[in-house]
């Protein structure tokens, strides 16, 4: 299994980024996905994740209403489009993928242990 994150950079506070995280080696449809990040000097922490079939998306307060997690099964592809973006956005971006079963679904995609798969991060740098 494989998780390819792309689409990170350089911007300034106010401008938007959408990243990008592939993936490959198993079944897209039935993977639960999630964003995570992690500052320097902080541990990761949860952003937003889609569960399997799409019928749940989940924010961490901080974002909410500035970024929006979507899922393309065809492409086997999870999108994080981040808008309004803050000083305070910036970290490493990390994609994840699970198959875990939850009895509460909303609650387990927001646990980083939830998660089998990782990508290898990408860096989101907001200049304010």
């Amino acid at each position: 299994v494989q998780l390819q994150a792309s689409g990170g950079g350089l911007v300034q506070a106010g401008d938007s980024l959408r990243l990008s995280c592939a993936l490959s080696g198993r079944s897209f449809s039935y993977s639960h996905m999630g964003w995570f990040r992690q500052a320097p000097g902080r541990e990761r922490e949860f952003v937003a994740a889609s569960t399997w079939n799409g019928y749940a998306t989940v924010y961490a307060d901080s974002v909410k209403g500035r970024f929006t997690i979507s899922r393309d099964n065809a492409k086997s592809t999870v999108y994080l489009q981040m808008d309004s973006l803050k000083s305070e956005d910036t970290a490493v971006y990390y994609c994840g993928a699970s198959s875990k079963a939850f009895s509460s679904p909303r609650l387990g995609v927001q646990a980083r242990e939830s998660y089998y798969w990782w990508g290898q991060g990408t860096l989101v740098t907001v200049s304010s």
